[in-house]
């Protein structure tokens, strides 16, 4: 998948110069290249795209949503809890005055990134299920993930992440549904479920 030639055709559709796409995108890449990124990276990105190339007919806003998935975690520092806020007002400030985009959507959308909770804006829950698709994954690539997500909170004792991690996935749980499109619940919904269950197990 060419990144870079997808981010450029976004940000040429909305109205931004080459010359400043070049900039904008070294920015993006950088953050996502951190050595601190083992999951929340390029990586993230393109399996949430590919999610995106497949329902993009059925979202009534592409544009923000594409927009969404490429800055929902340009800001990703393990020890804050204001890391979509932060990025959802990032991805507005780079905006031209001019631009076509939706700003009022595209900030609810990184920011509905953090709670993963149902909402009314049927776009939202479709980049909400795309960020959490890992979930459903089968399990050689769910402990690969789990092991990514364990480096990237590699500050904190395994006391400590594994009381927060065990309390993140019961929330999971908890939930009446863990997707939040009718597609994804019919296909990913036990899976996810499943492989979180066994996460606890283990933890």
């Amino acid at each position: 998948m060419d990144l870079l030639q997808i981010y450029s055709d976004l940000l040429l559709r909305i109205g931004i110069p080459q010359a400043e796409i070049n900039k904008l995108w070294l920015t993006l890449e950088k953050a996502y290249t951190s050595p601190s990124r083992k999951y929340h990276n390029l990586t993230h990105i393109e399996a949430m795209i590919s999610s995106f190339e497949v329902y993009k007919n059925q979202l009534q806003f592409p544009n923000e949503v594409l927009y969404a998935i490429f800055y929902h975690d340009i800001i990703y520092e393990t020890t804050q809890n204001d890391n979509e806020q932060k990025s959802a007002e990032y991805a507005i400030s780079i905006l031209p005055e001019n631009t076509t985009l939706n700003q009022q959507l595209i900030y609810d959308m990184i920011c509905a990134t953090q709670l993963h909770q149902q909402n009314p804006i049927e776009d939202i829950n479709w980049l909400i299920d795309f960020d959490l698709k890992i979930l459903a994954s089968d399990w050689e690539h769910y402990q690969i993930y789990c092991e990514q997500i364990r480096k990237e909170y590699k500050i904190y004792l395994d006391l400590l992440y594994k009381h927060g991690r065990k309390k993140a996935l019961e929330h999971f749980l908890e939930n009446d549904f863990i997707f939040q499109t009718n597609e994804f619940r019919t296909k990913y919904e036990a899976k996810a479920r499943e492989n979180i269950r066994k996460e606890i197990e283990q933890l």
